[in-house]
């Protein structure tokens, strides 16, 4: 697959999460868990949502799992506030199954190491709407620079 990379200044995002250490075989499960958390607290009056997120700290995995929103809100439960960090990133979108967003988050890495710009470590995914047709998904794919 061929990808499209780019480099931008990327604004900070604020966003409702749960926080994880979690493995990688792991990781699926618990972010469903997240995800539910968060949706059932923003379904409670919070402040007005947007995309499904994950914020990949380093390579424990240690994650955020969550929701962009549109203002500050107080904790509950686990759900607690947070953000996707503003600043210069390379990123491109994912076209396709979830199961393939490995190979393009290798596929920024990559380009980043053949391109001269170092990566920090942190990254995330940011999900586009639902689609029954996997074909139809779009995932933005974001490196902190």
């Amino acid at each position: 697959m061929a990808w499209e990379i780019e480099v931008v200044d990327a604004p900070e995002r604020l966003t409702a999460v749960v926080a994880l250490e979690t493995t990688w075989p792991d990781l699926p499960a618990a972010a469903g868990a997240a995800f539910d958390d968060v949706w059932a607290v923003l379904g409670a009056g919070r402040p007005a949502r947007g995309r499904n997120v994950i914020l990949y700290k380093d390579t424990v995995p240690n994650v955020e799992v969550g929701v962009e929103v549109a203002g500050p809100f107080d904790p509950a439960g686990r759900v607690e506030p947070s953000a996707l960090p503003g600043g210069t990133v390379a990123r491109t979108v994912h076209r396709g199954s979830y199961e393939d967003l490995p190979a393009a988050h290798e596929a920024v890495r990559a380009w980043c190491e053949e391109n001269g710009h170092e990566v920090t470590g942190q990254r995330w995914e940011v999900y586009g709407d639902w689609h029954e047709d996997q074909d139809q998904l779009e995932t933005e794919v974001a490196w902190l620079l």
